[in-house]
């Protein structure tokens, strides 16, 4: 398969939707998705797998049990398997997730954010 390079500025200018992960790589059997945020997130949890976020633009957060962790650009966090969480950010935030892929972002929650 050849090299293909992603601009995330590219891949981000390509649409305006919130909450509507773009896939832009595959690493093994995850994939790396792009995705504009703002508002908030339904609370969920993925009991099988762990859930990176990184933060292109913009500033994250990320409500737990446990209590709130704020990202802002270039920063990131993992959410471990099982966690139960909520993003959420004030203005539209620019994010990459890298997740298994098939994985459904509202967790156990269902419901109309399932994408």
């Amino acid at each position: 398969m050849p090299l293909r390079k992603a601009s995330l500025d590219d891949q981000l200018a390509q649409f305006t939707e919130h909450w509507a992960p773009r896939v832009v790589g595959r690493l093994n059997d995850y994939e790396l998705k792009v995705v504009k945020v703002q508002g908030e997130f339904v609370w969920h949890q993925h009991d099988d797998t762990d859930e990176v976020f990184l933060v292109i633009d913009g500033q994250l957060t990320i409500d737990t049990p446990e209590g709130a962790v704020v990202l802002g650009p270039r920063e990131t966090v993992t959410i471990p398997r099982g966690l139960r969480h909520r993003p959420r950010a004030e203005r539209e935030t620019a994010l990459m997730i890298i997740e298994p892929a098939g994985v459904v972002n509202t967790g156990e929650a269902g419901g109309p954010e399932d994408r």
